[in-house]
C-alpha cells in the first residue's frame, strides 16, 4: 500500500544529487545537511527568472506557466516546474479560466551545457510523469533551456526513461525510509561536489578502525 502522506514524499530535483552521487543525495535529502558553491549559486541565479509562482502569460495559442507545483502519488514525489508551456489542442485538457483545452510541456532551466549523463533528462522526464497523472493527459515531449549555449533541447518522454525514473525513485525510498546514507567509490568528481567537506570522500577509501585494530593484532 502507497504511502500517500506528502511529508514522507521525496524532492524530484533530489534526482540530479541522486545520479551525480547517491552519498551526496542522502546527506542532502536524508541527514538535511547543505553546503553551497559556485555551481549551486549560478543555478540559482538562472532559475530565480524562471521561478514566478502562479505567473502566467499568454502568448498566441499558447498559455506560460511558471514554477508549477506538481506531485506524484505513484511516485511519492514532489516538485516544480520551471515552466509549463500550454499549447492549444483539440484533444487536450481544460485550464481553468479558458474555454480552450491544451496540451502541457514542461520546460527545466539549467545553467550549463547538455551533459554526458541523463540526469537533465530524467528529471524532466520526473516532471511529466507528474503532470501525466495530476491532468491525466499523455505528455510526449519536453525541453530543457541552457543557458550557456542559450538554445532550448528538445526530449522526447520514452517508456525507457519512466522506468528508469520509477526504478531510482523505489530506490531513493528505500534509503530515506532506512535513514541510510551509502558509501560510494570516491573519483575527481568529489572536487567539484558542494559537500566535500561535510562528506569528507578521503575518509572513505581509509581503512576502518575496525579493521585497523585487527590488523594491529593479527600482526
Amino acid at each position: 500500500m502507497k504511502d500517500n502522506n506528502e511529508e514522507n514524499f521525496l524532492l524530484l530535483s533530489g534526482i540530479q544529487h541522486f545520479l551525480f552521487c547517491k552519498r551526496q543525495w542522502a546527506l542532502i535529502h536524508v541527514e538535511q545537511q547543505w553546503s553551497e558553491n559556485v555551481r549551486t549559486v549560478e543555478g540559482q541565479r538562472v532559475h530565480k527568472k524562471a521561478d514566478q509562482p502562479f505567473v502566467r502569460e499568454k502568448r498566441n495559442d499558447k498559455l506560460l506557466v511558471r514554477a508549477l507545483p506538481v506531485k506524484s502519488n505513484e511516485l511519492r514525489v514532489t516538485g516544480v516546474c520551471d515552466v509549463v508551456e500550454f499549447q492549444e489542442d483539440e484533444n487536450g485538457v481544460p485550464i481553468q479560466g479558458s474555454s480552450k483545452t491544451y496540451k502541457p510541456i514542461p520546460i527545466e532551466y539549467k545553467r550549463g551545457k547538455p551533459k554526458k549523463d541523463k540526469s537533465d533528462i530524467l528529471q524532466l522526464v520526473a516532471q511529466a510523469m507528474c503532470i501525466e497523472e495530476m491532468l491525466l493527459v499523455e505528455v510526449r515531449v519536453g525541453y530543457i533551456y541552457y543557458n550557456e549555449i542559450r538554445k532550448r533541447v528538445e526530449v522526447p518522454i520514452t517508456e525507457n526513461d519512466k522506468l528508469h525514473v520509477k526504478k531510482m525513485f523505489e530506490e531513493m525510498h528505500l534509503y530515506f525510509n532506512k535513514k541510510h546514507t551509502p558509501k560510494v567509490k570516491t573519483g575527481s568528481f568529489c572536487e567539484s561536489c558542494s559537500l566535500q567537506n561535510i562528506c569528507l570522500p578521503e575518509l572513505l577509501n581509509r581503512q576502518s578502525p575496525s579493521s585497523y585494530i585487527e590488523r594491529k593484532i593479527n600482526e
